[in-house]
């Protein structure tokens, strides 16, 4: 069984962004692998941004990155780049806290404009930190997530197979056979 740290990278509490995430995260469990969610919102803002290497929220992280086999990071595009806060935790890891792993970059966004921000901005910062591997990322457009009333997540269908495709290609190169059936 594989670790998979699966990190929300949106400064948002009610993200489509980590709501979709958690509804990869089931898809992911129910392949055999542990998964532990990490919203970067929760670390707080004066570690984040004062560059706290010792607070328990950065080193508990950073922790978490060490025992991760793999690791999916999802953000929103802001301004055709991943979310500040994001970048904030990862400016703050060691260099090379992604050596050895298996990384899936996943993104959301309002427009197809920012759909090359996973490879243009995403992909380079994760490859610098010394991901063993970067399997197919991919976007999904803000209108093909809906959160309904009770929280439950609903995923276009395109979308969602799409999501599916790239889960399984992640959950294939962390050593695990992926389910067939389509989640969710």
């Amino acid at each position: 069984m594989a670790t998979v740290l699966s990190v929300s990278g949106s400064p948002s509490a009610s993200s489509r962004t980590s709501r979709l995430l958690r509804h990869l995260d089931e898809r992911l469990t129910a392949q055999g692998h542990d998964v532990i969610p990490l919203d970067v919102r929760t670390i707080p803002a004066e570690a984040l941004l004062g560059a706290d290497f010792r607070h328990p929220a950065i080193v508990e992280a950073t922790d978490l990155f060490a025992r991760a086999d793999g690791v999916v990071v999802g953000t929103p595009v802001y301004k055709a780049s991943y979310s500040g806060v994001l970048k904030a935790l990862l400016d703050l890891l060691p260099q090379y806290a992604l050596t050895g792993k298996t990384v899936l970059p996943l993104a959301t966004g309002g427009s197809i404009a920012h759909v090359l921000a996973i490879d243009y901005a995403l992909r380079p910062v994760l490859t610098s930190m010394g991901a063993a591997h970067i399997v197919q990322g991919w976007f999904t457009l803000d209108k093909d997530i809906t959160v309904h009333d009770d929280g439950s997540l609903a995923v276009a269908p395109a979308a969602n197979e799409a999501l599916t495709q790239v889960v399984d290609q992640f959950s294939t190169a962390l050593g695990r056979t992926p389910l067939l059936a389509v989640a969710g």
